[in-house]
């Protein structure tokens, strides 16, 4: 396949499927693997990660802008702060514990990653069905230990195939959050996880990184920007009006046609 194609496909992939609870790392890695393409140093793959992050910072940027503003007079602003904080906390320290492990070992083994969209479809069809009712419809008003409690949820996505979003959504449903405000707290949550996650490999590996192909990762990273925007602006409404069940389908469905082809030899 033509490079500039497979940079546009992956950069698509990761716009579709960051912010969705399907596993964005899980689908590149296996799309990665099918079409033989890998980068040194991971350089594009890390690069058009980028891309989404800034895809939802320009989608979010007015209301962290005002949360930040509000923080110095407002106690409500502040408690979501120190909210996101917490929930962000275990996923520094366990990926500081466990980077080396998680990217020299589970990120290459794709069947360990198909086996994990499939098991992590079943438990969000699961989930979305039996979640108890909701009681915090406000993803900036969540009780402290809760919010702790789905950073330590997020910390399972150190798997590849879980999904950050995944993990941090089933938690937040799973204590009583509203289907909307948790696809809400994890957006949020995922700026600075991803920010500092982006940033610590790319210092890990600023040895071997590898910025030669330029044009390919240029387009990744337009593309996955591009893609991104549109995926958040639509996800929220979906959610709300629809639930989780689609997602859930999708992972089953990528992961088993995964299992198969690798299964086969592919």
């Amino acid at each position: 396949m033509d490079s500039t194609l497979t940079a546009a496909l992956l950069g698509l992939l990761e716009g579709l499927t960051e912010f969705l609870p399907v596993s964005s790392t899980g689908h590149l890695l296996l799309a990665g693997h099918f079409l033989g393409f890998e980068s040194e140093g991971k350089t594009f793959e890390v690069v058009i990660q980028l891309g989404a992050i800034l895809a939802l910072f320009t989608v979010y940027a007015g209301i962290l802008t005002r949360l930040v503003l509000r923080a110095r007079y407002e106690d409500a602003a502040r408690r979501a702060l120190v909210s996101l904080f917490l929930a962000f906390l275990p996923a520094v320290v366990v990926g500081l514990l466990a980077h080396g492990f998680v990217k020299e070992v589970l990120f290459e083994t794709p069947m360990l990653i198909a086996v994990m969209l499939i098991l992590g479809g079943v438990v969000l069809l699961v989930i979305d069905r039996i979640a108890p009712p909701p009681v915090h419809r406000d993803a900036m008003a969540l009780p402290f230990r809760k919010s702790l409690a789905i950073g330590l949820c997020q910390c399972l996505a150190m798997v590849p195939g879980v999904s950050r979003s995944g993990a941090t959504i089933v938690g937040a449903l799973l204590m009583g959050v509203e289907k909307r405000a948790a696809a809400e707290f994890s957006f949020l949550l995922s700026l600075p996880t991803m920010g500092a996650a982006v940033a610590y490999d790319l210092f890990k590996n600023r040895h071997v990184l590898n910025f030669g192909d330029i044009w390919q990762i240029a387009v990744g990273f337009a593309v996955a920007f591009v893609t991104a925007v549109l995926v958040v602006r639509w996800v929220l409404r979906f959610i709300s009006r629809n639930g989780y069940g689609l997602f859930g389908w999708w992972r089953i469905i990528v992961g088993s046609a995964a299992l198969v082809a690798l299964l086969l030899g592919f």
